[in-house]
């Protein structure tokens, strides 16, 4: 098959772009041809220096076993309608701040920001370019709701009403014994689990990622809540989502995207799915490397409640909706997507990953970042303040 060119971006719109963005002198800049002299340990990932993640993030398949997801040869346009961002500036903490303060604070390796289907601004940091694959994190637990989705669509699966252990039945007479699909996707499953990032000890830095050894730690958790009750993030029981998604569909999650949304709905670039040590298994929750702008495509496909271009249903009936209700858990937590309040909902990831979507105001925010806490609220905090201030800017 013969090599295929990925569409350009016009040069004289990557020139007014780069008129209208400030110059960050103070950027920490790698240059991608030193990467691998920045590597970090990948058993020590969660504590790795600003250098570390930018080489590592962005080169994840170097350093870990992956599968591949083939780009499509049709890809979903992104016409540009370049907005002047110039003078953006916002209040927090008493401070007002700039676009180029956020992207400077958050150590941000890409922004792009589409509105009406339309980029309005693309920018790339650290040493990032278009074609840049990043580490998802978390992102790839809202992507994993959405395979769940066509997974009942393609009636692999019946509701998540259904028994957790009825496809996992390793976890059969354990805690997970009366938990639903639903209770899962909901991160209220109710058994006892320690996600601090921070803290060397708790499970989330303990666990053995390989499939096997994560279900005999999760089987052997006491429960501390009834199912559906009590929210308590939990990124290894979205491992099992992705798991139960391949008993279910008796395929690999990244054959499936593949060959569900990825190539359909037409991403411009390849990307990958970390795997598991132990039996090639995807993760379900933290590892999908896939670029900015099909950040961006995602959002798109989800704004139009997960239809193809040609109005083919990929998810089952109202899934965007239902996945996007809150739980009596969270409110602000719906099937693996965080909600912002307003309709407004998102795919985040620690470190700062996002694909932000606001339907109403038919815009998507996708970023890619190398901050340096994995989850610290001040963090989080500033994010949504400058998401907002970027909404107010482009709506009013």
């Amino acid at each position: 098959m013969p090599q295929r060119r990925h569409p350009r971006i016009p040069l004289t719109l990557l020139i007014l772009n780069l008129l209208l963005t400030p110059v960050r002198a103070d950027a920490p800049f790698i240059d991608p041809a030193d990467d691998a002299a920045n590597f970090g340990a990948i058993d020590n990932i969660l504590f790795w220096t600003v250098p570390q993640k930018i080489a590592g993030f962005r080169n994840m398949p170097q350093l870990t076993p992956t599968r591949s997801i083939a780009a499509s040869q049709d890809p979903y346009p992104l016409p540009y309608k370049l907005a002047d961002l110039s003078g953006l500036a916002f209040g927090f903490k008493d401070r007002e701040l700039t676009l180029d303060d956020y992207m400077r604070r958050h150590n941000v390796a890409g922004l792009l920001v589409i509105k009406d289907g339309f980029v309005v601004y693309e920018r790339y940091e650290l040493g990032n370019t278009a074609e840049s694959r990043w580490m998802s994190w978390s992102v790839a637990k809202s992507v994993t709701s959405l395979l769940l989705g066509a997974a009942i669509r393609d009636g692999y699966i019946k509701s998540v009403g259904e028994k957790v252990s009825d496809y996992l039945p390793r976890l059969k007479d354990s805690s997970y014994d009366e938990v639903t699909i639903r209770a899962l996707l909901q991160m209220s499953s109710g058994v006892a689990w320690n996600e601090d990032y921070a803290d060397p000890e708790s499970d989330i830095n303990t666990i053995n990622w390989d499939t096997l050894s994560v279900y005999e730690a999760l089987r052997h958790k006491p429960r501390v809540a009834p199912p559906g009750a009590v929210f308590s993030y939990n990124t290894a029981e979205t491992n099992l989502v992705g798991t139960l998604l391949r008993a279910a569909i008796g395929n690999n999650l990244s054959a499936y995207l593949e060959e569900k949304i990825w190539q359909p709905f037409g991403m411009e670039f390849s990307a990958s799915w970390n795997l598991t040590e132990v039996g090639g298994g995807e993760f379900g929750g933290s590892s999908l490397n896939a670029t900015l702008r099909d950040y961006g495509r995602i959002g798109l496909f989800v704004l139009r409640n997960g239809e193809l271009r040609d109005g083919t249903a990929v998810l089952a009936e109202g899934w965007i909706a239902e996945s996007t209700t809150a739980s009596t858990g969270l409110a602000a937590y719906g099937y693996l997507w965080w909600l912002r309040g307003g309709g407004v909902f998102a795919a985040s990831g620690i470190f700062g990953q996002a694909i932000h979507i606001d339907p109403e105001h038919k815009l998507v925010i996708a970023q890619h970042s190398a901050r340096e806490a994995a989850n610290a609220p001040a963090d989080w905090a500033l994010q949504a303040a400058f998401f907002a201030a970027l909404t107010a800017e482009l709506t009013q």
